[in-house]
């Protein structure tokens, strides 16, 4: 069976290390001009676009990201670079097909922990290709623009400059003792325990990504609607069998539209599934989830009451 792809995740302010590859490891670079028209599209969307490029490398058969977006989704932003490149790429050489390896990857970072590292780490990747022994002479990373060695208003260097010191020339010369210091870290490729194949970062950071996003954070197997029901019960003091009982039951209406809720938040669960499990109108139940929202909107306390089942749940599925 295929599974369905997850989407790509999207809020204000995401920040990603993003990687393309060229379709069966073919190349996408073969000269000067083909890099020089990557960089200019993403110059150009990254002035419409308005997000933050912090880093790049382009290697022979595959390019490195290091990106914040604003309110436009990266999925927009790359769907075009990657097209009209393609388009270009494609007519210039007289080829046909996809240039690029499927879908691209875009693992969503924590900016406050792998910032540097991750810069370093794409910085060096022409170093550990064996392209060149040091980063400084590799023509198309953004390591020479942070170095001073290349004017470009593509990069947003101040951010990273402004962690190693006030002073630029200061700044510059630190940040390039870390990256050398890493040449020879033959844990770089260890060191990113890609959680998921979508995140970096500690459990606390992708737990609190999937709340906000109200995306499941797995499988609905390992949150069975037996075991929400279960919580919400003895948390809201609601006996179990009232969930399932044949008679008109206000208190299990009420249970139940809390079990579909969270189901479907957390879970990915629809609306249908919960009513089949309760053997109940599905139509009945989406009633019962709205008034959830409802009374969400208006009590705090129900809204604490709620974020506390939510905490439970996910926090004995890891």
């Amino acid at each position: 069976m295929i599974m369905a792809r997850k989407p790509r995740i999207h809020f204000p302010g995401a920040f990603y290390h993003v990687i393309v590859r060229g379709n069966g490891g073919q190349d996408i670079f073969r000269g000067d001009d083909d890099y020089r028209l990557y960089l200019r599209f993403l110059k150009e969307y990254k002035k419409r676009y308005q997000f933050s490029l912090y880093a790049y490398a382009l290697m022979t058969n595959h390019a490195h990201l290091l990106m914040q977006v604003g309110d436009v989704p990266l999925a927009r932003i790359m769907q075009v670079v990657q097209f009209r490149y393609a388009k270009r790429f494609n007519f210039r050489y007289g080829k046909e097909g996809h240039l690029f390896q499927g879908r691209y990857k875009a693992i969503l970072c924590d900016k406050d922990k792998y910032f540097l590292e991750l810069s370093a780490y794409i910085h060096l990747n022409p170093v550990r290709g064996g392209l060149v022994e040091d980063p400084l002479q590799f023509l198309w990373s953004s390591y020479r623009a942070y170095m001073g060695s290349k004017k470009e208003d593509l990069i947003d260097e101040e951010f990273l400059l402004r962690i190693f010191g006030d002073r630029r020339n200061q700044a510059q010369k630190a940040y390039a003792r870390f990256v050398s210091a890493r040449i020879q870290d033959d844990r770089a490729e260890d060191f990113y325990d890609i959680k998921d194949q979508r995140f970096l970062g500690e459990e606390e950071f992708i737990r609190d990504i999937r709340l906000a996003l109200n995306e499941r954070k797995s499988d609905k197997d390992e949150i069975s609607i037996e075991r929400l029901t279960t919580t919400v019960s003895n948390i809201l003091g609601i006996e179990r069998i009232l969930f399932y009982s044949a008679t008109r039951s206000r208190e299990g209406a009420r249970g139940r539209a809390v079990v579909g809720y969270l189901g479907r938040k957390i879970c990915g669960y629809e609306n249908s599934e919960i009513a089949s499990h309760f053997r109940r109108d599905p139509a009945t139940l989406s009633c019962g989830v709205r008034s959830v929202e409802e009374r969400m909107a208006k009590e705090e306390s129900f809204v604490k009451l709620i974020k506390k089942l939510e905490d439970m749940l996910v926090s004995r599925s890891r």
